[in-house]
């Protein structure tokens, strides 16, 4: 049975993320010639971010679809040839009448709301999820003892300094959205233009979130 759209997106998003930042600290040990030992520990958390992110997100692309439509429906160049000749009979017999065109008002709205709107939520979210989990985290123990220990008692948001989170999230805010200004728009102008519905555009999403997730894991290890 297949799974809802929603929990698909949300699957590939956490895999994707998992690996994301998997490729990160290769990436890091290649830089610093450093042996490559995977530390589970912010792959978890990386894994954990798109499962409570994604569906939200889902939802917000489906809100935007309902309500600025790629598409409007046009006449076709067969309809209006045989409507310019007064030709009932090519009306008549032509395959199809309309035809779906993309409606750039709309896309050119969603592109906006979702590098704004969607853009700020989306880095207060991962700024005000993150920084607490690292630091309900911070006494993790790297490598395999988070695996085979089940992640037991891994999360002490006790440890959590709340105010130096907030102020971490502020202080991080416009570089992220600048950040993210230079990437993300090519990918939203894709989609919308290109794209005809939520859950495929939700995995182009996805795999331009590869790149992405590197750069974000990179900038949460600094």
């Amino acid at each position: 049975m297949a799974l809802p759209p929603i929990l698909q997106v949300t699957l590939q998003s956490s895999i994707i993320g998992a690996v994301s930042n998997i490729l990160a600290q290769a990436i890091t040990a290649h830089q610093n010639n450093t042996s490559f030992t995977i530390d589970w520990v912010p792959v978890f958390q990386f894994f954990l971010f798109a499962v409570v992110s994604t569906p939200p997100n889902f939802l917000w692309q489906e809100f935007m679809e309902q309500t600025f439509p790629s598409t409007h429906p046009a006449p076709t160049n067969d309809a209006i040839a045989a409507a310019a000749t007064n030709d009932d009979k090519a009306l008549d017999t032509a395959p199809a009448l309309v035809e779906p065109r993309l409606n750039v008002r709309n896309t050119v709205i969603k592109t906006l709301l979702d590098q704004t709107v969607g853009a700020a939520v989306n880095t207060v979210m991962y700024s005000m999820f993150m920084h607490p989990l690292r630091a309900a985290m911070a006494h993790h123990m790297p490598g395999y003892e988070f695996v085979y220990g089940g992640g037991k008692g891994i999360v002490d948001y006790g440890a959590v300094d709340w105010q130096h989170a907030v102020a971490t999230s502020k202080a991080e805010f416009w570089p992220l959205i600048k950040a993210s200004w230079a990437f993300w728009p090519f990918v939203s102008v894709l989609n919308f233009a290109v794209i005809k519905d939520v859950p495929t555009r939700s995995l182009v999403g996805n795999l331009a979130g590869v790149a992405w997730g590197v750069y974000m894991s990179l900038f949460a290890a600094h």
